[in-house]
């Protein structure tokens, strides 16, 4: 069984109450959750926070919602706190659980898809991240974007907010990689790196990935099937508002999950 659960809460440091920010009169967390229930290859869909306000949205919106604690600093135990209650409830055991960040409002079902068959086809890795081109110079040189470079066999081998590869010996068509974040897990692997400390690396470019690197592990990437943009600031917001205007899917579900 695979089961996707969005960690959600509203103490953003860069943007406070970004999971019920508007777009198209849709909260954020309300799209996220939608588009990916609608992946063929999940069976169900849950919504994991620490806030109440949160929690009465998703209720409104009749979308399975895990309170976890407020003391949670990343994502990865977040879900892996939902994940165990989960289980608890339905007494069920679930083999991969896909992490899909709150903050991807232009989610679509096809990369849940092609994530979770990812992962099901890597038999020697336990995690997948989802890839996608770089084509923007100034995303390129973007904090808030998580570089990757890969193996030929497409396994990342660094992650880093910094612009890698380097441009500075003059090289400037070499290939241009960030991560999208919809990360499936197999699930011992997802308690196993929880219960890894942080390393080193991890620290210094605050990418959660490079704990698996360093500690011997490997992380499948798969090039994403759709062009999506994450939302880190007000004005990411109102681009993607922009972005999604028109958008195929939102007719699907928009008039239920307004605010």
């Amino acid at each position: 069984m695979t089961i996707a659960i969005i960690p959600a809460r509203m103490g953003s440091s860069r943007f406070p109450g970004k999971p019920l920010a508007p777009i198209l009169n849709v909260p954020m967390i309300g799209h996220c959750y939608f588009r990916t229930a609608m992946s063929t290859r999940i069976d169900a869909t849950y919504i994991a926070t620490c806030d109440e306000v949160i929690a009465r949205y998703a209720a409104r919106i009749g979308a399975p919602c895990i309170m976890t604690s407020d003391a949670h600093e990343r994502a990865s135990d977040r879900i892996a706190e939902a994940m165990e209650e989960v289980e608890r409830s339905s007494g069920k055991r679930h083999d991969i659980v896909v992490m899909v960040q709150g903050d991807e409002p232009m989610v679509r079902p096809e990369m849940l898809d092609v994530a979770v068959d990812g992962l099901v086809a890597a038999h020697d890795a336990n995690v997948v991240n989802l890839m996608a081109s770089i084509d923007d110079l100034d995303d390129f040189e973007d904090p808030n974007e998580v570089k990757v470079v890969v193996s030929p066999d497409n396994y990342a081998i660094y992650f880093s907010r910094e612009p890698i590869p380097s441009r500075r010996k003059g090289i400037l068509d070499g290939p241009r990689l960030k991560q999208v974040c919809i990360i499936p897990f197999r699930r011992d692997f997802l308690l196993e790196y929880n219960a890894t400390p942080q390393t080193p690396l991890e620290q210094i470019e605050s990418v959660d990935m490079m704990r698996i690197i360093e500690t011997g592990g490997r992380v499948k990437m798969v090039m994403s099937p759709s062009t999506t943009y994450s939302v880190d600031t007000p004005e990411d917001l109102a681009y993607v508002e922009m972005m999604m205007k028109g958008d195929d899917l939102l007719s699907k579900y928009g008039s239920q999950a307004v605010l």
